[in-house]
């Protein structure tokens, strides 16, 4: 999990190195969204071949083709490479976040499944917003590629100590039906929304033939993906699942979550490295009251649950503290002490939410759909994540004049960039507020008996 959490914002804090490297600075937000679409995309698929298989075995196989995309990064050559490589590295690094999920759900007993989430949580969180700290510190002092070749012999290590757990459950009846056109229809509908956010006004016309045509191809593509999984006997998005309101309501949740956690954890560093000047390093270094934050709220969440049962107002709670912070990142004047102290509020509202989504989820969904209830959570969080990232990144770099490699990086205007994060940060307070507000509608379950 640290392999997987880590590498989705990574290079958030080596984004202006690989810009000034290989071009296109407006473009360098797929590198998350490549990696996040492709890990949403391939997390079901996991999540039914564990449910088969054994999810040891199929962890390992994810494993090995996360360190083979991993090895394509560090050789890429230009930026469409480097986004090609982080797809294949995301179809490993999807298998790698949710079956390590699902093996907690498997052997661990409900009433102890929170104190484990808290440690994975705090695992994932941690890793996540290290992950610009870490490639500000490989940026500053040695080439961006090595924050891929790192991974490899992270990988083996990790293979070493995998094959020394049991293997875990398997199902060994008929293989369930395969799913391919449903996820042939998110992959069109995911990727042409997501590219008309991030290209519409630069490479071509709002009122235009191919704006048009994107749309059209989107909305098409996921209105035949409802209709299609709504049909299907074993569907890529589990329809009978989001039917019950606590899963659907907890899914939109987590896809909101997600889109405001990735829109600051890789935009933030490039908002102080772009509009302060400030290095690479220091810039990741900036992220740790961000982590903190998390950490400390998903080990109190975990243990509030634990004790109580009760997760419904825990996430709103979070959320709310979220867009507060957000707001406040986005009114009030710059000042490095006032990120350190609003970005700790915004990590104490993040870490309220995954690790109490994911127990609520697993405990209702029940032991039978485990893996499939796991993976739904996944595809919301790397969805999310995906559609944050793009939309974070279409409004900054759409507000700022000139935005290229030779500008941005040699010093365009500052106040128009600063202006330009500043309103995007309202945009993701908003999203966060909408996040707590659905939250809070959600039915107010008892998990377990005092």
């Amino acid at each position: 999990m640290f392999m997987a959490a880590v590498d989705q914002t990574l290079l958030a804090t080596a984004t202006p190195a690989i810009a000034a490297t290989l071009g296109g600075l407006r473009d360098t937000s797929w590198i998350a969204v490549g990696y996040l679409l492709a890990s949403a995309t391939i997390v079901p698929v996991y999540g039914r071949l564990g449910d088969l298989r054994g999810r040891r075995d199929v962890l390992l196989a994810a494993l090995g083709v996360f360190a083979l995309g991993s090895a394509a990064c560090a050789a890429a050559q230009s930026l469409p490479q480097l986004v090609a490589a982080r797809v294949l590295q995301g179809l490993g690094g999807g298998g790698l976040m949710v079956l390590s999920q699902a093996l907690i759900g498997e052997l661990v007993p409900p009433r102890e499944r929170p104190r484990f989430q808290g440690y994975f949580a705090t695992v994932f969180t941690a890793s996540s917003i290290c992950g610009p700290v870490v490639g500000g510190i490989v940026v500053s002092h040695m080439s961006w590629r090595w924050l891929f070749l790192a991974n490899l012999p992270l990988a083996a290590f990790a293979a070493w100590r995998l094959v020394q757990l049991p293997r875990g459950l398997t199902h060994r009846g008929a293989a369930p039906q395969g799913d391919l056109p449903g996820h042939v229809l998110f992959a069109i509908g995911a990727v042409g929304a997501l590219f008309w956010f991030t290209s519409v006004g630069h490479r071509f016309a709002f009122a235009s033939v191919a704006s048009a045509a994107l749309v059209t191809t989107a909305v098409v593509a996921l209105a035949a993906l409802y209709w299609h999984e709504r049909r299907h006997p074993s569907p890529f998005l589990p329809v009978d699942l989001l039917r019950e309101r606590t899963i659907g309501l907890s899914s939109v949740v987590v896809f909101l979550f997600a889109a405001c956690l990735f829109a600051v954890v890789f935009f933030l560093p490039i908002y102080l490295q772009l509009g302060h000047r400030v290095s690479a390093q220091y810039a990741g270094l900036l992220l740790l009251p961000v982590t903190g934050g998390m950490v400390t709220a998903a080990v109190i969440s975990a243990q509030v649950l634990r004790r109580t049962g009760r997760p419904r107002w825990i996430p709103v709670t979070g959320l709310s503290a979220a867009a507060t912070a957000l707001f406040l990142l986005g009114l009030l004047p710059d000042h490095m002490a006032l990120v350190i102290a609003v970005g700790f509020l915004c990590g104490l509202g993040f870490g309220c939410v995954m690790p109490t989504i994911q127990v609520t989820i697993q405990t209702i969904a029940g032991r039978q759909r485990l893996g499939v209830v796991t993976a739904l959570n996944g595809l919301a969080r790397s969805t999310g994540g995906a559609a944050g990232a793009a939309l974070f990144g279409a409004v900054v770099f759409a507000l700022i004049p000139g935005v290229d490699r030779a500008n941005i990086l040699q010093g365009a205007d500052m106040e128009a960039i600063v202006r330009a994060f500043h309103r995007a940060f309202l945009i993701a307070g908003a999203v966060a507020a909408i996040g707590a507000f659905i939250a809070s509608r959600m039915p107010d379950n008892t998990l377990w008996e005092r």
